[in-house]
């Protein structure tokens, strides 16, 4: 209905434009007025009939919306109590779902619960034998290491004990020590020993003597002396004078002054033996040095290394040792690597000597060995010759025989063996 009215009245608005836009283009001015009045009433008739129209539309629209509404009134009241009913079974399904969802939770609950009871009370004697067993465990080795424990310490102390007696013992002997270094005879025999023994071990007994008497005109012996492999013209030995020295005290008060940490101490100690080693530099060259009986230099051997390294430390004094009284310084080290150089260097002048007897002797053999090639090349002549005679026997002489013998009949083989056999008894 709607939809008509709009259409009429868009035809009505249609033509009287058209009817207006045509009067105007024809200027006639009745026919403008003819035609305003009829729009005029068209205009009105359409008003009233769109007024009719649009009352008739609104009744009818109200009744419409008031069966609408009454239906939809219906409609709503079916849908409440339909969802009120379906609300009202799906709380009893919920209820009844969370019953038994609670009854279900419940019954896992205490099979939970028992589980978990008989697996705190499987745990608890799992725990109990385990506490057990640690305890036994913890109690055995607990024995066992406080027994050894006690036993180290009993072991200990007794070891403290001896050590202790041990220490009594080493004190007192270091007292007696320290009462046989004091005295300068006694370090003399120290350091004389310990001498001894290194030339006991690098060289030959022939090849040193000791307590010798090498200078003459004078009584004082020297401790030992090396033989040096050449003579002087008159056939007397050479000898390579060593003795040992030992400033105790001087060395005892420079390491007392090391130890204090004291450098005016160190200082004096130093030179009080520095002052020491040349007086018995002096005391060496002067008593035991006397060419050509003895070499023109001499050794002093120090007992202890860290009384030679004292003095090493002072290229000086060792220079000054040397030039003004030919006086090498040396300690158990070196001492034992200058003899095993004067050791090598003897027997390469060993060798030396020996060489000339045995190019001699070699040329000797030289000789007989040329004397032995012709005797044997004679002998070996003679072998062939007698090898030669001898093949010819052999064969020659061995045809022509049994060329002789072809018309001679030959024994039965028993009576030739018994014939050769008569032969040999008349032979003997």
């Amino acid at each position: 209905m709607n939809e008509l009215l709009i259409a009429l009245i868009g035809i009505n608005i249609i033509l009287s434009v058209y009817l207006i836009l045509n009067l105007r283009a024809q200027n006639n001015e009745g026919l403008k007025e003819k035609i305003r009045d009829l729009l005029s009433k068209e205009l009105k008739e359409n008003r009233t009939e769109l007024t009719s129209s649009l009352r008739d539309n609104r009744e009818e629209m109200s009744k419409g919306i008031d069966n609408l509404t009454a239906k939809l009134e219906e409609k709503l009241t079916t849908i409440a109590e339909t969802i009120k009913s379906n609300a009202k079974e799906d709380r009893e399904q919920l209820s009844q779902s969370l019953k038994d969802f609670n009854e279900l939770h419940k019954q896992k609950f205490n099979d939970m619960t028992l589980k978990q009871e008989k697996l705190i009370e499987t745990t608890n004697e799992r725990l109990e034998k385990m506490r057990e067993t640690v305890d036994e465990k913890l109690h055995k080795t607990l024995e066992e290491r406080l027994g050894r424990s006690f036993k180290l310490v009993s072991e200990r102390l007794e070891a403290v004990q001896k050590g202790l007696g041990e220490m009594q013992n080493l004190a007192s002997g270091v007292g007696d020590l320290k009462k046989v270094l004091s005295n300068v005879k006694t370090r003399g025999v120290l350091g004389e020993i310990q001498l001894g023994n290194i030339l006991e071990q690098i060289m030959a007994p022939e090849q040193y003597d000791q307590n010798v008497k090498t200078k003459s005109g004078s009584d004082a012996h020297v401790e030992f002396a090396i033989k040096l492999p050449g003579k002087d013209v008159s056939g007397k030995e050479v000898y390579l004078p060593i003795d040992a020295k030992f400033p105790q005290e001087d060395f005892v008060r420079l390491q007392g002054a090391y130890d204090v940490g004291d450098p005016v101490a160190v200082e004096k100690a130093n030179k009080d033996l520095m002052r020491s080693i040349k007086n018995f530099a002096k005391d060496i060259h002067e008593k035991y040095i006397d060419p050509p009986n003895t070499t023109d230099f001499g050794i002093m051997f120090l007992p202890i290394e860290g009384l030679f390294a004292e003095v090493a430390r002072q290229p000086e004094m060792i220079t000054m040792l040397q030039r003004e009284y030919k006086i090498i310084v040396t300690g158990p080290t070196t001492l034992a690597a200058m003899l095993n150089s004067l050791q090598m260097g003897f027997k390469t002048l060993a060798i030396q000597k020996r060489s000339s007897e045995v190019w001699e002797i070699l040329g000797a053999v030289k000789t007989e060995f040329g004397k032995f090639g012709g005797v044997l090349e004679k002998a070996q002549k003679k072998i062939t010759e007698a090898n030669n005679e001898l093949d010819t026997l052999v064969g020659t002489r061995t045809r022509m025989m049994f060329s002789k013998l072809k018309g001679v009949e030959e024994l039965p083989t028993s009576q030739n063996d018994d014939s050769l056999l008569d032969d040999s008894m008349g032979l003997e």
